[in-house]
């Protein structure tokens, strides 16, 4: 299942330039928001989880951040993200890894995963992916995904959908607690809307 995953994501990127994709944003004003909300300090270590080619690391470039790491299971993702970035590349990270078989050695002051988690469908993967993201982070943690409004399916796979509560309950089941949740409806480059879920959380003893 793994290697499927895998094709398919390389699929996708390979053959589909982003406004093509109902994930892209030219500018993702929620993310950025709620990590501004967060006043880190510029060498504070940042990752986002399933970044593929998302335009987040260059904005968090263009806000000085100095340590930045991006995962995605797709190379095609990541080095499509690395011909934009030119030579602003160098200054990131690059994993290229499934979420479920990473093995941090940095522990991150923020995970960052707008549309991730939510491919976790089964109860393993889920406990999987948060005891992941609970040894590898020893701050914050920013979650969104579809919200129980959103839709059922992202790129032809199933997905999990989630309200306030039940995020809630995950988050706190790996010592995470609520800062505050909002939902918001992303606008597809094709005019369609799927209602987010995010989630801000803050690591506790």
């Amino acid at each position: 299942m793994e290697n499927n995953l895998k094709d398919h994501w390389e699929h996708i990127y390979g053959t589909k330039q982003p406004h093509e994709v109902s994930w892209t944003q030219e500018i993702p004003t929620t993310s950025l928001k709620l990590i501004e909300e967060l006043n880190l300090s510029k060498d504070a270590h940042i990752i986002d989880v399933g970044g593929g080619d998302s335009h987040l690391v260059d904005h968090l470039l263009k806000m000085e951040f100095t340590n930045l790491t991006v995962l995605d299971i797709s190379a095609a993702a990541i080095n499509r993200a690395k011909e934009r970035l030119q030579s602003d590349a160098d200054k990131v990270k690059w994993i290229v890894s499934d979420i479920l078989d990473f093995k941090p050695n940095t522990t991150y002051t923020l995970w960052h995963d707008r549309a991730s988690f939510h491919f976790q469908i089964t109860e393993e993967a889920i406990n999987q992916y948060l005891s992941i993201l609970k040894k590898a982070t020893k701050d914050y943690a920013i979650v969104g995904g579809f919200s129980t409004e959103g839709p059922k399916k992202c790129s032809a796979l199933e997905i999990k959908q989630y309200n306030e509560e039940a995020l809630q309950e995950c988050m706190a089941g790996v010592a995470f607690h609520t800062m505050k949740t909002l939902r918001v409806d992303h606008i597809t480059p094709m005019g369609g809307f799927q209602n987010f879920l995010f989630g801000v959380y803050q690591k506790h003893d």
